[in-house]
């Protein structure tokens, strides 16, 4: 079926098409997926299809009326530059060959709505030609998905500068959905969005995270400690394992979750100090369960990724977040408004240090800290139904149009 066909959208299900760069971490993915399986939950007829390049999408299970379709790899180098990940094409050569298997994947499945996470214009401009031709054909509604911090304003005005993605945003979408409250952050400060760009922002509230039955926890009671992704969280992992190395009466138990990209040597050595801590802090792998693990600890030490924080609040633990501060202050900014809101705990390397003093002092104070949900605000978990409500009335103009 061609794209210029869609007189039948009264009479077929409804297909909502992901877009999630990935270039690396899990970031995007997951919340690609939490929401496909909010959209399909909400809709028993609707279908969820995720473009996606995360080199663990593999490892995930999906939702029923869920699937994924894996763009080829790419990694960041050290300098920010970026090469494949494994094929033997030169960067450009893999951009142009994700852009048209996005091209493909866009004229076979024929969304109803494209849904794109973060980058207007896709990874190097890649979505570009796709934007393009469903704003000729002007049948699917588009929507940019944005989390609650992108960056310093000032950082990334230049950088949507660079990649002329303000015209992209202005031209090509519907609507902007951002995935948090105004005020808690504006992630679009800085940018020069037109009043009438403005006025398509939709403020949905952060994602709840509820994702199907939940397995059976370790023993109780533990702190669960985890990188996120884990390509940056070696720094954090060694601060937990030296804050028990160096205080023995340090407790709870800890319970490590090695992200998928914390491995090789540096594994290794982690491993062997968790061996040498005698069962006072375990490992296990990446965790695609991890919800398990989190409704059963007695609070985290994590780093402050977007998801990460969502599954703090969404199973009220007392929380200590380590930020990351490069390449850039999204985590900072996200923990240090977080914690002016009473829902976490920051441990600010300026402000604190990042020493196994400074862990050991925030674990042992873990107890005292007050519940996220203690300090939570109206529809600040809201956004799951914000945005299957969103999509409802998406595809409710789509049938109207369609039929008039």
């Amino acid at each position: 079926m061609g794209l210029g066909t869609k007189d039948q959208i009264t009479g077929r299900a409804p297909r909502i098409l992901f877009y999630s760069h990935d270039t690396f971490g899990l970031g995007h993915l997951r919340r690609s997926r939490a929401l496909a399986s909010a959209i399909t939950q909400a809709d028993p007829q609707a279908s969820a299809l995720i473009l996606t390049g995360s080199p663990v999408a593999g490892r995930f299970t999906f939702p029923r009326r869920v699937d994924h379709v894996r763009l080829p790899g790419v990694t960041k180098r050290a300098d920010g530059s970026y090469a494949a990940q494994t094929i033997g094409m030169g960067i450009d050569e893999v951009t142009e060959l994700r852009s048209g298997l996005i091209q493909t994947a866009v004229r076979q499945f024929d969304p109803d709505v494209l849904i794109v996470d973060k980058e207007p214009t896709g990874f190097r401009g890649e979505l570009l030609p796709t934007l393009e031709h469903l704003h000729e054909t002007g049948h699917a509604k588009l929507v940019l998905g944005l989390r609650d911090v992108l960056d310093e304003p000032e950082v990334l005005a230049a950088e949507w500068a660079r990649k002329d993605a303000v015209a992209t945003t202005e031209k090509f979408y519907h609507e902007i959905w951002v995935y948090g409250l105004r005020s808690v952050y504006d992630p679009t400060r800085g940018l020069p969005l037109s009043p009438a760009t403005q006025a398509r922002i939709h403020w949905t509230g952060y994602l709840r995270r509820d994702l199907g039955p939940l397995g059976t926890p370790p023993d109780q009671p533990y702190i669960l400690i985890t990188p996120g992704g884990g390509g940056d969280g070696k720094a954090m992992v060694n601060l937990v394992l030296s804050a028990y190395e160096q205080d023995p009466d340090l407790s709870p138990r800890a319970v490590l979750v090695y992200g998928p990209f914390l491995s090789g040597e540096l594994r290794d050595d982690f491993e062997a100090r968790v061996a040498a801590l005698n069962g006072r802090v375990t490992a296990v792998g990446f965790e695609s369960q991890i919800e398990t693990l989190f409704a059963g600890a007695a609070g985290v030490v994590c780093m402050g990724g977007y998801n990460t924080f969502c599954e703090v609040l969404s199973f009220d633990k007392r929380a200590v977040i380590v930020p990351r501060t490069t390449p850039r202050l999204e985590q900072w900014i996200r923990a240090s408004r977080a914690e002016d809101l009473g829902l976490v705990r920051m441990l600010d390397e300026t402000r604190d240090g990042l020493t196994p003093q400074a862990m050991i002092a925030a674990i042992r104070d873990l107890p005292n800290q007050p519940l996220p949900s203690q300090a939570i605000r109206a529809g600040l978990l809201d956004g799951l139904d914000y945005v299957t409500g969103r999509v409802d009335a998406l595809l409710s103009q789509e049938r109207e149009r369609a039929t008039g």
